[in-house]
């Protein structure tokens, strides 16, 4: 991390004294306002040529922005403005993705990235809507607004990193990301086409001076491949068919990577892709949100019964996992089943290892049950709920050792804490282990190397996946089989307005309106094994529904009856919600 020029000033020798430190901190106050002055006639300079829309309002999320892409070039701007006052102000590098991930092609969005790696902190994604919603001839009090609350040092040259998807919108606002960068007096590196677990990653490495990893795409390829090629010599005679998956790259970004990464790994895993870009329409009925959601295989892959396949979502930070059985029945191994896989591997190699460490899984609402169960009743795991969003899954996972945490839609990761890294490395350096200790001691430290711990990523995800089935020799049907999912339904109600639900408890019981949850509950006990909950979509006026049961139909018929009562006492628009058959 870079230092305040004010400390290194103020502690420059023990001996100059306090009228002379304040001398030269009042000479360099001098200097950052008039920096101050220079860059804020840029930023007015060049804030005219990206004006914002007269009455447009949008609110930085979990998801960062997301809208038409038509809207979007003064937010890209101002997040370029954002980007390096995060960047002044941390004095350290801080990371803008342009994508709309999942959306549709005509959307697109932008994501902030905090020096580790992490999402952008809270109390920023509220300055991050200050600025977007601020009108054209208040941006600069708006600015100055934020550079007070944070005193912000402008005198700090802001390093900012950019990257953006495949979306045809895409180039020319990430250059207007760049523009208010520059007109900030920053510099930038612009990687052009990554995945945003991409640039996640080489933030961190940025920002760990080449500790996590070098900050480049083929460093990132050549950390995880490497790790993944040793994680497999310990799988013994795997054949073709165990080795071969069908990938559906979701008409984007991660498409492009795969393709890129493939010749590191093709003696032990030979990828078919699909939805490659090619021809087909960015998440247009492929994609992992795509299959999650309809529980079917994305178009433009033919499934051979017993194949198994998985799909990135457009920015290739979710994965999830599929196959189709000899009667054509589709089974779908999403978040849940990841988080499963995974935990019991660890938890397996933790106890050949004899290490004594602390693990637990980190859920949402949206798990299924039956998952939890498992993970609390047969595994013995430690298990904790938190709000929806990867941020929150993130935040409780640093809390133990190693936290494993996916939402049920595909987006996760594993984070091992640096006490348990050192354990870890301090056990494959031991000469006097037996073989069964070195074998989970490697294990253990190539699984550490093939995760991304900055956030969720499809393609470091599928690599440690591909790696345990082949480790443990099972199959995705034996894979699927370490529990039964409940059937479940998710609907979502348009509403007037979804501030109008409050909810408590990881979003799993609604506060207001008053008696709202006494009626789901009441839904709930017609249903044999139910269970349903609503939250408030963070980004647009609809309530979300979800509902599980013993029985599909049961399910399908609880998310109805939610959702009528969403609909009546919400303040629903538009027609009722029908019954789904």
């Amino acid at each position: 991390m870079w230092t305040d020029p004010y400390i290194k000033l103020m502690h420059k020798t023990e001996a100059t004294s306090t009228a002379d430190c304040r001398s030269r901190k009042y000479r360099c106050q001098r200097r950052n306002s008039a920096n101050m002055s220079d860059q804020f006639a840029e930023v007015n300079k060049h804030s005219s040529q990206h004006p914002k829309p007269p009455g447009l309002v949008l609110q930085y999320g979990t998801a960062g922005f997301r809208t038409n892409a038509k809207l979007l070039d003064h937010i890209m701007f101002r997040m370029g403005l954002l980007a390096a006052l995060r960047s002044k102000k941390t004095q350290a590098t801080i990371g803008v993705m342009v994508t709309a991930s999942h959306n549709p092609e005509e959307d697109n969005g932008v994501k902030l990235v905090d020096p580790m790696g992490e999402m952008v902190t809270p109390s920023w994604e509220g300055y991050a809507t200050l600025l977007a919603n601020a009108e054209n001839e208040d941006l600069l009090a708006a600015l100055k607004d934020v550079i007070a609350k944070e005193e912000i040092n402008m005198s700090y040259e802001a390093k900012v990193f950019v990257g953006r998807d495949t979306r045809s919108s895409s180039a020319a606002l990430s250059q207007a990301v760049l523009e208010g960068v520059s007109s900030f007096g920053g510099l930038s590196k612009d990687y052009g086409l990554v995945t945003t677990p991409q640039l996640h990653y080489m933030v961190c490495c940025q920002n760990t001076q080449g500790k996590y990893g070098e900050a480049s795409v083929e460093g990132y390829y050549n950390k995880l491949c490497q790790a993944f090629l040793k994680l497999l010599k310990h799988a013994s005679n795997c054949t073709d068919d165990q080795k071969h998956l069908s990938l559906d790259g979701a008409n984007g970004i991660g498409a492009l990577k795969v393709r890129e990464m493939e010749h590191n790994v093709a003696k032990e895993l030979q990828i078919s892709l699909h939805n490659d870009g090619s021809t087909g329409k960015l998440n247009h009925q492929c994609g992992a949100d795509f299959v999650k959601v309809q529980q079917k295989a994305p178009t433009g892959c033919e499934i051979k019964a017993g194949e198994r396949c998985c799909s990135f979502d457009g920015d290739a930070d979710r994965i999830v996992y599929y196959y189709s059985d000899s009667e054509g029945q589709f089974h779908l191994l999403d978040g849940d089943k990841i988080a499963t896989l995974i935990s019991t591997y660890l938890k397996e190699l933790l106890i050949q290892a004899g290490l004594n460490l602390n693990m637990a899984v980190v859920q949402t609402a949206y798990a299924n049950g039956s998952s939890t169960r498992y993970l609390e009743e047969t595994m013995k795991l430690t298990v904790r709920c938190t709000k929806t969003g990867v941020k929150h899954l993130h935040h409780v996972a640093q809390e133990f050792d190693i936290g494993v945490y996916f939402e049920a839609n595909g987006h996760g990761t594993v984070l091992f804490s640096k006490s348990a890294e050192d354990k870890v490395q301090k056990l494959f350096d031991n000469p006097n282990n037996d073989d069964e200790m070195k074998r989970a001691a490697h294990l253990l430290l190539n699984t550490i190397h093939v995760v991304n711990q900055t956030v969720g990523d499809a393609l470091s995800d599928m690599l440690l996946i591909e790696a345990i089935l082949a480790i443990k020799g099972m199959t995705v049907q034996q894979w699927d089989a370490i529990y039964t999912d409940l059937p479940n339904r998710q609907l979502k109600v348009k509403v007037a307005d979804r501030r109008v639900i409050d909810t408590t408890d990881a979003e799993r019981r609604a506060v207001t309106p008053a008696g709202f949850q006494d009626s789901i509950d009441a839904l709930v006990k017609k249903y044999p094994m139910a269970r349903s909950f609503v939250r408030p979509s963070g980004t647009e006026d609809v309530v979300r529904v979800y509902a599980e049961a013993d029985t599909q139909e049961n399910a399908d018929a609880l998310a109805h009856e939610v959702s009528l009562a969403v609909y009546r006492l919400a303040g629903g628009v538009g027609d009722e919600p029908k019954p789904l058959h």
